[in-house]
């Protein structure tokens, strides 16, 4: 639990695993949506391999990163005992707040590979 919990410590990381959660994404792919340097978003994605939230595979030259959201189970019992029990509305409301962003996002996304996918 402590690796996991070191590795969401950082922002980047944080948005890398949101990324993730829709679908594999190659290191190129990932880094290309930061400012910062390329073998500084590698060094993230080595922390988060290293951690088990994420699992690398290697097709072609690219390596596709992909969430393995099931090293974040350990943390989220460990975080629910400090939950109060009539937070489920708050949840509810946080989750649908989640639905609607992520849909934003791959509608964008989906709007940039169709941009892409045609100038190219």
């Amino acid at each position: 639990m402590d690796d996991v919990a070191a590795a969401i410590a950082d922002p980047v990381r944080r948005q890398i695993l949101v990324m993730l959660r829709e679908r594999p994404l190659a290191a190129g792919q990932i880094a290309d949506r930061f400012t910062i340097s390329r073998p500084a978003v590698s060094r993230h994605l080595r922390v988060l391999r290293e951690s088990g939230l994420v699992r690398d595979t290697l097709v072609g030259r690219r390596r596709l990163y992909e969430l393995d959201a099931s090293r974040l189970a350990g943390l989220i019992e460990w975080l629910d005992q400090f939950a109060p029990a009539d937070d489920w509305e708050r949840r509810l409301d946080a989750l649908e707040t989640e639905v609607y962003r992520t849909r934003r996002e791959r509608s964008r996304q989906n709007a940039t590979d169709r941009q892409q996918e045609n100038t190219a």
